[in-house]
């Protein structure tokens, strides 16, 4: 004598495939903000260690140009990730009611002073 327990209940290839379409909307409606964390967090680590590890503790740092050019470049490609990733992870600022009456405001009310 067998049962059929819950737990042994199969879940089908198919079923996960109508339900990872019902999700999309859902997933896609948010942007994920995690790119920009990690190239924001990179550039606060990076920041801390010339500063605090490297600039206060090494008199000498960079030590030559060669040096100071590649801390130079380190940085630029750290703020450019971090600025691109804000950009790209923004959305759009939700309308408030206010917002929303002061633009729907016409030429026409301008101009008769309404």
């Amino acid at each position: 004598m067998t049962s059929r327990s819950p737990v042994g209940a199969c879940v089908t290839l198919a079923d996960m495939h109508v339900l990872g379409l019902a999700l999309v909307p859902i997933v896609a409606a948010e942007k994920s903000r995690v790119p920009f964390y990690i190239a924001g967090g990179l550039l606060v680590a990076w920041a801390l260690i010339v500063s605090l590890v490297l600039g206060l503790r090494k008199p000498a740092f960079p030590w030559n140009p060669r040096g100071e050019h590649l801390v130079i470049a380190v940085t630029v490609v750290l703020v450019l990730a971090a600025a691109s990733t804000a950009v790209l992870t923004a959305s759009p600022p939700a309308k408030s009611a206010t917002t929303a009456a002061a633009g729907n405001g016409s030429a026409a009310d301008l101009s008769a002073g309404k």
